[in-house]
Formats: structure tokens, C-alpha cells, sequence
């Protein structure tokens, strides 16, 4: 079943993805690389690729905190990229193991508490 473009506050639903090179030659590199990864899961982003990472944002608001967020955790060298797509876009995504389609991630379900 198809997700709402819109979520209930009636702002646009949206994906953040973070994409990220950083160093891992020396010891304090992996760790400095390893805090931004917990970092990034600890607030509810998901793998979709090594160094790719993605989470769902109901509305402008929650995006918003979590582009700051990432900020937060950047760490001192290395690049990240942050970019944010509508939920419609996100779903047109194709999803390759070699030459095999597979399917895509599914929105998650939202709870919305009152």
C-alpha cells in the first residue's frame, strides 16, 4: 500500500540521506569514524549502503533536527553529504545485488501520538 505524500501536520514527508568518505588509516580515525556511525543509528538512521544512510522525516520540522543532528556529530576530517528527498522520490529508487532488482525499503510505519 502506497504511503502519503503528506504527512498528518501536512508538510511534506521526507528522506534524509547522509553520504560519507572519511578516514580509517589510523586508530583514531576508525574511532572517530565509528562515533558517527552510532551516531547516525542511534538516531534512527538505516544502512542502505556502506557510508549511506537514510531516515525517514515526517515533516520539514523533524528534518531539520536531524540535518542538525549529523552536524553534531561530524567528525574532525572526512567528507559528508546530506541531502534531502521527497518520500515519492525515495520510492522510485531501484535497488541492484549484481544484476538482480530487488526490492527497495519500505516507508516505516508512522505512529502519531496526541
Amino acid at each position: 500500500m502506497p504511503r502519503k505524500e503528506y504527512a498528518e501536520s501536512g508538510y511534506v514527508a521526507m528522506y534524509l540521506l547522509v553520504y560519507f568518505d572519511l578516514p580509517v588509516k589510523t586508530k583514531k580515525d576508525r574511532k572517530e569514524y565509528a562515533l558517527f556511525r552510532k551516531a547516525l543509528l542511534k538516531n534512527g538512521f538505516v544502512m542502505l549502503q556502506y557510508s549511506v544512510y537514510s531516515r525517514y522525516c515526517a515533516d520539514n520540522r523533524v528534518l531539520e533536527q536531524h540535518k542538525r543532528r549529523v552536524r553534531d556529530a561530524l567528525p574532525p576530517k572526512g567528507h559528508v553529504r546530506t541531502m534531502a528527498v521527497t518520500s515519492k522520490m525515495y520510492e522510485k529508487m531501484n535497488c541492484f545485488i549484481g544484476q538482480k532488482e530487488i526490492e527497495g525499503e519500505k516507508e516505516p510505519d508512522v505512529v502519531t501520538f496526541y
